[in-house]
């Protein structure tokens, strides 16, 4: 399994089979200048919630591949209205196939609402299986219990968490929020594309190394294996 990071939220994670982008916000975020949005071909585009530093992109990646949107029922819907057909309405607990790869919606603790300002349903994060791995992509999220039941659930390779604050949770309860889904390997995400959500990347990876974790912070384009 690949993990390519493309800035923000947005993560290509694929193998020979299936390729799963999720979030896409990279034609409006300044630091993935350098991503060529229109070389990416994803089979799926897996959307956490409405706001538009997650879907902006979305429309374009439709009509220039095969893609199909995966979101929850107020999200995906939203996009039907629009005219993109290709869609998998869904909502928490639910489980789907998509190509190789196998997606559970988890709850998130969030806001949810479209770039014109509709209502966008609940916001989710979502656990994948690929390839024998398991990862636990968390959205837009605060700290909540909740997490302790993917523990109970899955055993999880790499939690890829926010950890910029100010609108997410931030570092602190990212590492709490790894303990809750037994994970100590954890890939950090929403972070320094606005000024209130930079963060000092020696400093983070300190702290994190002093409770036990490893904490990746990706250059945006590069790749990782699982």
């Amino acid at each position: 399994m690949q993990i390519r990071y493309l800035g923000h939220s947005c993560f290509e994670i694929s193998n020979q089979q299936t390729n799963l982008l999720l979030d896409p916000f990279i034609s409006g975020n300044p630091l993935a200048a350098e991503v060529a949005i229109d070389q990416l071909s994803p089979d799926f585009l897996v959307i956490s919630h409405g706001h538009q530093d997650h879907v902006l992109d979305v429309e374009t990646l439709y009509k220039q591949s095969e893609a199909t949107i995966v979101a929850n029922y107020e999200v995906a819907t939203w996009f039907q209205h629009r005219g993109l057909d290709r869609v998998i309405p869904m909502n928490q607990g639910g489980q789907t196939v998509l190509g190789a790869a196998q997606v559970k919606l988890v709850n998130a603790v969030h806001s949810s609402s479209m770039p014109d300002g509709s209502y966008g349903g609940n916001p989710v994060g979502f656990v994948l299986e690929m390839d024998g791995r398991c990862i636990y992509y968390a959205g837009d999220t605060a700290l909540h219990q909740d997490m302790i039941q993917i523990k109970q659930e899955y055993s999880i390779d790499l939690a890829i968490l926010p950890i910029g604050g100010h609108f997410t949770m931030g570092l602190e309860d990212a590492l709490e929020a790894s303990n809750y889904v037994g994970c100590d390997r954890i890939l950090g995400m929403h972070h320094d594309t606005f000024p209130p959500i930079s963060i000092d990347h020696q400093a983070s990876k300190n702290l994190a190394e002093s409770q036990g974790k490893e904490l990746i912070l990706m250059q945006i384009g590069t790749s990782i294996t699982l």
